[in-house]
């Protein structure tokens, strides 16, 4: 991260913040030394944000550094935070911790009255899943979806039996309760779909593969969509 976006990032994670912090909380927000958050705060200051506060006090965003309300309603404004809620239970660590990093955005630059609606919001999203194996190889498989590299995977049918492919990772698909992978299998020289739970063992390869408009994720979505009309 550059020093230009930690200073975002920091000031991001002070709009948010009601109550001064540490700089020690800061350090630990953002994964520096706080010798590197004194400096930063130091900086932010002299380039005129308002910042009030000192070392081993803590830190507090002055009147007058508030950005202009985002334009939301207050139901679109639960939906975002419904949906990001939901991406931190059911996704896996990374994008959870996106979301995390959106959350403190979205609400660093919200009016008042919809920052106290949204931290007493009675919609609850248990946060159990992105701790799971099945959640990590996710992550694993997305990277390699976004990198666009072959992929060999053990996997078990429902039946319990046991198979293994070389498959180009092209999307996932979440069904409510499972994610399931689509992907190109060399093997079958097709589509085909893998319940990511049922993944034994997962291998991302150094081989890239190509997709094409015959062979990606929104076409295998258009070619579902055409046979269930």
């Amino acid at each position: 991260m550059s020093k230009s976006e930690r200073l975002f990032e920091l000031l991001t994670l002070l709009r948010s913040k009601r109550y001064a912090v540490t700089a020690k909380a800061l350090a630990e927000e953002l994964n520096v030394s706080e010798r590197t958050i004194y400096r930063d705060i130091q900086s932010l200051q002299l380039s005129g944000v308002p910042i009030e506060g000192e070392a081993g006090i803590g830190y507090l965003l002055g009147k007058g550094s508030h950005l202009p309300p985002l334009m939301f309603t207050e139901e679109e404004m639960v939906a975002l935070e419904l949906g990001m809620r939901m991406v931190r239970a059911w996704s896996d660590k990374r994008l959870a911790s996106a979301t995390d990093s959106a959350s403190r955005k979205i609400h660093s630059v919200l009016p008042e009255h919809l920052k106290a609606q949204i931290d007493a919001l009675p919609l609850a999203v248990p946060a159990f899943h992105v701790e799971t194996e099945c959640a990590a190889c996710g992550e694993l498989l997305r990277e390699a979806t976004s990198e666009k590299r072959k992929t060999k995977i053990k996997y078990q049918t429902g039946e319990g039996k046991y198979s293994e492919r070389v498959i180009h990772p092209l999307g996932q698909v979440y069904w409510g309760k499972v994610w399931t992978l689509v992907a190109w299998c060399e093997l079958r020289d097709d589509y085909r779909s893998f319940r990511v739970d049922r993944i034994q063992h997962i291998e991302v390869l150094e081989e890239h593969f190509e997709a094409s408009d015959v062979k990606s994720f929104q076409h295998y979505l258009s070619f579902c969509d055409q046979a269930s009309d």
